[in-house]
């Protein structure tokens, strides 16, 4: 990783950062048809106990935080695009007491609020952060495209599935994301 710990604001257990780390990220504008398989491998993951990092900005990462979080010794790094704000601590006693959850940002809590420079900021950390990346949509021309484009983002594999208009398949380490683990047990992609 580039960014030097110390240069990081944390809540909850830093040793989660030294668990592999796969980046969940997605377009806030996205096809309703994805949830279904993004939902089925969120249960994978959890049913394996793999860190997940993420933002947890759209709509699809805040449900997929929510399933998370349901199990007991789930690792879940937050990485937030502004600071951590004093109500986090209570707002998630619980999650932080067990040990598996971690707040993580570049920010001072002056900084309130999220905006488009912060997100950046915040997307090429968890790019720094990430050994791999799951993508189930990322819309052509957007933040998350450009974040892809960055340098940071060579030669780690992205996790995506196969639908029309998906620029994440565009990427060179890309593999496509065929759910069934949990549910048939035949094939599942992995990393």
């Amino acid at each position: 990783m580039l960014t030097l710990p110390e240069e990081l604001r944390t809540l909850g257990s830093p040793a989660l950062l030294a668990l592999p780390k796969t980046v969940f990220l997605c377009s806030r504008a996205y096809p309703a048809a994805i949830e279904r398989d993004t939902y089925r491998w969120a249960m994978e993951q959890r049913q394996q106990q793999r860190c997940i990092a993420s933002g947890f900005h759209s709509r699809l990462e805040q449900t997929v935080y929510h399933f998370l979080r349901q199990g007991s010794e789930q690792p879940i790094l937050y990485v937030l695009g502004r600071g951590i704000q004093p109500n986090t601590a209570f707002e998630h006693e619980a999650d932080l007491k067990r040990g598996y959850l971690l707040f993580i940002t570049p920010f001072e809590p002056e900084v309130s609020a999220v905006s488009l420079e912060t997100a950046t900021i915040r997307n090429l950390l968890l790019a720094d952060m990430a050994d791999d990346f799951f993508i189930p949509y990322m819309d052509p021309g957007g933040n998350l495209a450009q974040l892809m484009a960055d340098t940071m983002v060579r030669g780690k594999p992205l996790l995506t599935l196969d639908i029309p208009g998906n620029a994440a398949l565009a990427h060179p380490d890309v593999r496509i994301y065929r759910p069934d683990g949990l549910l048939n047990n035949s094939r599942r992609a992995t990393f």
